[in-house]
């Protein structure tokens, strides 16, 4: 059985605590936080998972073989380390830490002890873009052309870290995990309207072979909008991660060229197919990825969304503040 600590029970903490609980293969042995309101929430829902103030009792408890740190993203790196040094497997909420140096200590810290980090994803479980994965390596939609994500809604505000490090880690979790090759540079632009933060911002990144991703995040939009859009040579496909049914729908269409013989006598051909929707499989994401974390321990094996995929976003978020500094400079890897 692996015991679990969780550090930080506010909005996504509670979600660590039922998954973990739940799994056969764990169970949850204390949690903390600083607000003793949330240990009352604690002893409502699980009056007998123990609750405490003092983040040592489980960073530094032999009783303890996992420590999941769901907590601001600047203490990320300094909890993560000590449960680390105290012989600890480490689940951190996204983004994995504020700087890629912090994130290269961490692995490296990790390696040295043989233990396992794994950083939350989330979406990397879901039946979407599990689906949509599986028909970009089949290549039902042929060469990649484009990765195009919308992720905006009014709220919800935060302090500590801007829009880019709040949303942004979703949609390059899941452009990292279903384009595979090493963006060459990043583009980007946002703006701070009500807060010392940018609420807006747009980030465009390069690939190799002319693919090209754009993802557009925003906490001052009238409306939740969450909606990718993915064009290949093949098909086209668009996915809608509010639609309760049909969250993924495939295109037969695209456009063609023929008769190379000079520029302006190009002749352009549109081809408009069918539709289909796939089926996806309905799962909730984080008891996939606990479920996952857990067999990753108990095999020895290294999680795909381990602190090298982490290590790949935080290196764009990045990139992509230096671009903001620099008003929409280039940034190169």
């Amino acid at each position: 059985m692996i015991r679990v600590g969780v550090l930080g029970y506010g909005y996504w903490g509670p979600n660590l605590v039922r998954n973990f609980h739940a799994q056969e293969q764990s169970e949850v042995v204390l949690v903390c936080d600083k607000s003793r309101q949330a240990g009352d929430r604690l002893r409502k829902a699980y009056p007998a998972i123990p609750f405490t103030t003092d983040e040592n009792e489980i960073l530094t408890s032999t009783k303890i073989d996992v420590v999941c740190v769901i907590t601001p993203v600047a203490s990320h790196h300094s909890l993560a380390k000590r449960a680390l040094e105290n012989g600890k497997h480490v689940f951190v909420e996204k983004p994995f830490t504020c700087n890629s140096a912090q994130a290269e200590e961490l692995i490296e810290l990790a390696d040295r002890r043989n233990l396992k980090i794994m950083v939350d994803h989330t979406f990397l479980f879901t039946g979407a873009v599990r689906k949509i994965r599986q028909l970009v390596d089949e290549g039902a939609l042929g060469r990649l052309f484009y990765y195009d994500a919308l992720r905006v809604n009014l709220g919800l505000f935060q302090h500590d870290v801007s829009v880019i490090w709040d949303l942004a880690p979703h949609d390059l979790s899941i452009m990292d995990y279903i384009i595979r090759e090493k963006p060459e540079g990043v583009v980007a632009a946002a703006e701070k309207h009500l807060n010392e933060v940018p609420d807006i911002a747009f980030l465009s990144i390069y690939f190799p072979d002319r693919v090209i991703a754009h993802i557009n995040v925003n906490w001052l939009s009238p409306v939740k909008v969450r909606t990718t859009l993915i064009g290949g040579e093949k098909k086209m496909l668009v996915w809608n991660d509010l639609e309760p049914n049909e969250k993924v729908k495939v295109y037969d269409k695209g456009v063609s060229l023929s008769d190379g013989q000079g520029l302006h006598k190009l002749l352009v051909s549109y081809r408009s197919g069918d539709m289909w929707s796939p089926q996806v499989e309905q799962v909730e994401a984080l008891t996939e990825e606990t479920a996952y974390f857990l067999q990753c321990i108990l095999e020895n094996r290294t999680p795909f969304n381990d602190g090298l995929n982490g290590l790949r976003i935080v290196r764009i978020l990045e990139a992509a503040d230096k671009s903001i500094r620099n008003r929409g400079e280039a940034v190169a890897f």
